[in-house]
């Protein structure tokens, strides 16, 4: 039993794992499962309750880059927002994120282009992955963290899955913007991680002088 053997065996790379041994992150649910095989262990029973109740708060996590990446402002003291939301139909159990956009690399996205100032309407992927799995063609947002986990960053970009790496595309009028290619290799190491951490389901905006 090894910190490498578990994370071979959840598909995680080696880092996850010491970040959970470490305190810094914490296994999510599928993840407990595949654990508890991995040690030869009973997982725990958890039971679903169902929300009947039309309206849900969901948290306005910040602004996401429809670029590169924009840094997430880890000493944000300010009280966090909610904003009362229609319960998403098919994830009716799934935490809800809103992500203000910045940017133009998502502004010919089709069918619908996401501007700058547009509100991003998200379920929590960690809430779901476990039911949806990720494949081409879906707007996703993704963190990327750096030094342990010390630096992160947030971009929304389009999903394209291949054998061998995942591409993250903009769709912009601009061509400055460039697809982020990650390799699929388990084995390297440069301290760099990258994770779908949302999924856009809606996208909102108001009408300005109001």
């Amino acid at each position: 039993m090894s910190q490498t053997g578990l994370a071979k065996a959840l598909g995680l790379h080696p880092s996850a794992i010491n970040k959970v041994v470490s305190g810094k992150r914490q296994l999510k649910s599928h993840e407990v499962a595949g654990a508890a095989v991995y040690f030869g262990e009973d997982a725990p029973q958890t039971e679903l309750v169902p929300v009947t109740t039309g309206l849900v708060a969901a948290r306005v996590a910040g602004v996401v880059e429809a670029g590169t990446f924009r840094e997430v402002d880890e000493f944000d003291q300010s009280e966090p927002i909610e904003v009362m939301l229609p319960r998403d139909e098919k994830f009716p159990n799934a935490r809800q994120l809103l992500f203000d956009c910045s940017g133009d690399s998502m502004n010919d996205l089709r069918p619908r282009p996401i501007f700058p100032g547009d509100r991003l309407v998200c379920i929590s992927y960690e809430d779901v992955q476990h039911l949806v799995e990720l494949r081409s063609g879906m707007v996703v947002v993704v963190e990327r963290t750096r030094d342990s986990g010390h630096f992160r960053e947030w971009s929304v970009k389009q999903l394209e899955l291949f054998g061998d790496r995942a591409e993250l595309h903009p769709r912009s009028t601009n061509p400055k913007h460039k697809p982020i290619v990650i390799q699929r290799d388990h084995e390297a190491d440069d301290g760099v991680s990258v994770q779908v951490i949302a999924l856009v389901r809606r996208v909102m905006n108001e009408m300005p002088g109001f």
